[in-house]
């Protein structure tokens, strides 16, 4: 039953999650000023703290952790990427083309998450 809620909640803040970053990434192009919203530098942080609390406790669960699970491992580095890449694409590139850029290299960050917590692989099945 726990890994059930506990997979339920990862899976809805991993929606919510990309939602934010998608809609954030909208307003950066068109609306940039509008980043600034305070509502909108608030709820990322806490849908975020909510799904990685959930990742800690669904690893806990299913007694898998980064360092001996080669796919989990993929995951955290990969989670790592996408945050370098969505924060130049939101807020530290200097230029347009910079951000687009990062945003490009976030949401192929983003498919590789996606790919590897699907087939359990770092490699996605592919070797």
């Amino acid at each position: 039953m726990l890994y059930i809620t506990l997979k339920h909640i990862h899976l809805t803040t991993v929606a919510l999650t990309i939602t934010l970053f998608l809609f954030r990434a909208a307003l950066m192009l068109w609306r940039p000023q509008a980043l600034n919203w305070r509502w909108l530098r608030i709820l990322p942080h806490i849908v975020d703290s909510v799904l990685l609390a959930s990742a800690i406790g669904l690893m806990l669960v299913i007694h898998q952790y980064p360092l001996v699970n080669h796919w989990l491992t993929a995951k955290v580095l990969g989670v790592v990427m996408y945050i370098l890449f969505g924060t130049v694409a939101l807020k530290r590139g200097r230029s347009k083309t910079v951000r687009i850029q990062a945003l490009f290299m976030a949401l192929l960050s983003l498919g590789y998450l996606i790919g590897v917590a699907r087939t359990h692989s770092p490699t996605l099945g592919l070797f």
